[in-house]
């Protein structure tokens, strides 16, 4: 792991754990730097904000990539669905790391919850930008894009706050609902998705 990851990663344990011991409201940036023996300005270079701490992930940019990668000839909502089951299936569950405890706090919190929202619009708009440059129309673009995201942000919650059971499960049964003629369900074996019973 690279010295930058590991600083990051540091951070968000530390900002966990108080978090944890604290409350959210009552921690600030000032106490997780101290804590996770950094500068307040090092802080900054990882997160823009405390909520960043908790609602920042890397997985749009493999999620737009995988949905411009599926085959034209399917319908925007099924490609849609496909591409967020195939980036997902590149995903170890032991590499989610503390993804479910953050989400967790972020659920149980009206304020983060808000935030939780505005993450999956940018989401939802890279699945659209992906959609529209394989030559789907605007509307349907952004209405294929905007039922998945439905669709996975109630699949993370339910992980977050159920306390058992993978993601890729939830994730894969999500999509299914979507195109349930389809394929879809038991598609993804590799990484973090695993096949339904």
């Amino acid at each position: 792991m690279s010295k930058s990851r590991r600083t990051r990663a540091t951070i968000q344990s530390a900002a966990l754990d108080l978090f944890l011991e604290e409350g959210y409201n009552a921690t600030t940036v000032e106490r997780i730097s101290v804590a996770a023996g950094v500068s307040h300005m090092t802080f900054f270079r990882y997160f823009r904000s405390k909520d960043g701490v908790l609602l920042d992930d890397p997985y749009d940019p493999a999620i737009g990539a995988a949905v411009e990668e599926q085959p034209g000839e399917m319908v925007p909502l099924e490609r849609a669905c496909r591409g967020i089951l195939s980036a997902w299936s590149d995903v170890a569950e032991e590499d989610l790391g503390d993804v479910r405890k953050r989400m967790s706090i972020a659920v149980g919190h009206p304020q983060l919850r808000a935030r939780m929202w505005e993450n999956n619009l940018a989401t939802q708009h890279v699945i659209a930008e992906a959609l529209r440059t394989t030559g789907v129309a605007r509307l349907e673009a952004e209405v294929a894009a905007g039922a998945c995201m439905g669709a996975l942000l109630v699949a993370l919650i339910d992980w977050a706050t159920a306390g058992e059971g993978g993601i890729g499960e939830r994730i894969q049964l999500a999509m299914s609902q979507l195109i349930p003629d389809s394929d879809v369900s038991g598609r993804v074996t590799r990484g973090i998705a695993q096949e339904l019973p």
